[in-house]
């Protein structure tokens, strides 16, 4: 038989930069709470994202780089959802409920998306139905562990934080789509960036926490360089030098890493059944991708989640949690 040759040294560090870093920002957005408000830190952390990964673009391209209004109106909306929703009700459900756990629950994503999508005429086959199955009862028994079930309001918040990711991923995969390439992804932070900001002050958070502890601001610091710059651009080289099995298999990982760190650094108790329901849960992400895998090829449509902790599916199938925060 012949032998599989070895993935190629870059391709296997962009690989390993989706895996750890994608799989710590749940981790990373913990610790930066400690200073800084949830709406108003993760705004902070896309606007300026944005804007850096915006400014390289028009450096590099000019004026012709800048989506045009109708692709901004688009990321107006789609950041709204998924980054002013998703990430923003993600880190108010990090306030009380461990960080390992959210990005489990973040794992239902693809069943959510796959279940939208009916809306929009995208009936799932049979692998993705038992995905949805398997992942519901796998969420059912997540929320009945101690960590969800005497936090109603952390339910709350990542219930409506995974519906309008999900939402946000099928708006933007079929009647809204973005600037292609980095634009798109800039155009969406910045967005995003400016409604968590109006969230902040609607939400009348307090002000920062000044100067903020060490661990609160190397935090943010990684959350925007790691999570927002440097996963985001392995994650692309993935897209054009990997399969799409490949450069997704992100979403079985991720919420595994935020489990062991976790626990390891961030003294996060995780019970005997919140294991189980994270395996359930995982095991019915694995049946979801591998309905879409028997699928036939669908065109690769321009997304916009890779920039946070959770990108999308290559196939356009919509986004999964990293960051996003994902």
């Amino acid at each position: 038989m012949p032998k599989s040759s070895p993935l190629p040294r870059l391709l296997l560090a962009s690989l390993l930069a989706c895996y750890l870093i994608w799989g710590s920002t749940y981790l990373a957005i913990r610790f930066a709470l400690e200073s800084f408000p949830p709406f108003w830190g993760m705004g902070t952390r896309f606007l300026v994202a944005g804007s850096l990964l915006m400014g390289w673009m028009l450096w590099r391209e000019g004026r012709a780089a800048l989506p045009a209004p109708r692709q901004w109106l688009h990321a107006l909306v789609i950041g709204a959802m998924m980054l002013g929703g998703g990430m923003g009700l993600t880190a108010n459900a990090e306030v009380y409920v461990g960080s390992g756990l959210i990005a489990t629950f973040i794992a239902v994503v693809p069943m959510m998306v796959s279940a939208l999508g009916l809306l929009f005429g995208q009936r799932p086959n049979r692998l993705e139905v038992a995905g949805m199955l398997v992942g519901l009862a796998g969420v059912l028994l997540l929320m009945r562990g101690a960590s969800f079930s005497g936090e109603p309001l952390g339910i709350l918040f990542i219930v409506g934080a995974t519906l309008l990711w999900s939402l946000g991923s099928v708006l933007s995969t079929t009647r809204m789509p973005l600037a292609s390439g980095p634009a798109g992804f800039a155009s969406e932070m910045l967005c995003g960036g400016l409604v968590l900001m109006l969230l902040s002050v609607l939400a009348g958070e307090p002000a920062p926490h000044w100067p903020p502890t060490p661990a609160a601001a190397i935090a943010w610091i990684y959350l925007v360089v790691f999570g927002s710059l440097i996963a985001f651009s392995a994650y692309l080289y993935l897209l054009a030098h990997a399969s799409p099995a490949l450069a997704t298999s992100y979403a079985f990982v991720n919420p595994v890493i935020a489990l062991l760190l976790g626990v390891w650094l961030g003294g996060e108790v995780v019970t005997r059944g919140e294991w189980l329901a994270s395996g359930v849960i995982l095991l019915g992400v694995v049946l979801i991708f591998r309905g879409r895998q028997v699928r036939p090829a669908i065109a690769s449509t321009p997304g916009t989640g890779a920039a946070t902790d959770a990108p999308s599916a290559v196939t356009g199938a919509a986004r999964v949690q990293s960051a996003t925060d994902h």
